[in-house]
């Protein structure tokens, strides 16, 4: 079983890195959106709000603009409406996709309605809901909390990491479970013969999977490709809001390196 573990273990790790996106740029400060606001939080306290498309508060104090800081500040509000649903949506894809190909892996060995696999299924999707209810409350209430971008997959790791990594490590046991009591039933062949065989098995679905894998994640490196340079241009207007306005001089929720 020494070589059929650890062709297990190559699939599975690969699945868990195979989807990194980089993107050097930070947000410094919790985001809230919802149907009427924009709320840039800092240490839970509401430190700007955005009422519509450019009633400014900030600290809670209402600030006066003229007609080209209302547009700037419009057009801020309407890139920051789209871009943080983009950046949930390109995490939850990226933990999704991983899961997707464990999942295949599980159905691949132990049969796509067997007890082992329709436990995983349960555990992902119950894990999958979770993770759009946290950062997704509705289709246009969302919040992002303060962190680094260097990584999409990464975004939301801090609360799910421990949870995918039992998951991943329990699906590891239940394969090599279902895998031996199929070599079980392989009476015509020597043991060695069956190892061989589910090796084979494991280095074709690996193959596949990695094929699959990869195409997406080209599409995911795209997404995070044009969401960074949307970002960084967010950053150039958030520049020109902290030159005109004096109240938002110490204000920079984007940062880019």
């Amino acid at each position: 079983m020494t070589n059929l573990t650890r062709s297990l273990f190559i699939l599975l790790l690969y699945v868990g890195s195979s989807s990194a996106q980089q993107c050097d740029i930070n947000f410094n400060y919790g985001v809230i959106i919802d149907p009427a606001h924009v709320r840039i939080v800092n240490h839970g306290q509401t430190y700007i709000q955005i009422n519509g498309p450019h009633q400014l508060f900030v600290k809670g104090r209402e600030i006066t603009l003229d007609n080209e800081q209302q547009a700037q500040l419009s057009e801020y509000v309407s890139g920051i409406r789209a871009q943080v649903p983009a950046i949930v949506a390109i995490a939850i894809e990226g933990v999704e996709l991983g899961l997707k190909a464990v999942n295949k892996v599980i159905s691949g060995l132990t049969g796509e309605n067997s007890a082992s696999h329709q436990q995983f299924q349960e555990k992902f999707d119950e894990m999958k809901w979770r993770l759009r209810a946290r950062f997704n409350h509705s289709d246009e209430s969302y919040y992002i909390a303060p962190q680094d971008f260097d990584d999409f997959d990464q975004v939301f790791a801090g609360e799910f990491e421990k949870e995918i990594e039992t998951i991943v490590s329990d699906s590891v046991g239940t394969i090599l479970v279902a895998v031996g009591e199929a070599m079980t039933h392989r009476e015509e062949q020597s043991s060695e013969q069956r190892v061989e065989t589910f090796d084979q098995q494991i280095e074709t679905m690996g193959d596949d999977i990695k094929f699959d894998i990869s195409n997406q994640a080209s599409a995911l490196e795209e997404k995070a490709a044009n969401i960074c340079a949307k970002l960084v241009k967010l950053d150039d207007i958030e520049n020109k809001l902290q030159i005109g306005i004096p109240a938002l001089a110490e204000f920079n929720l984007i940062e880019t390196h």
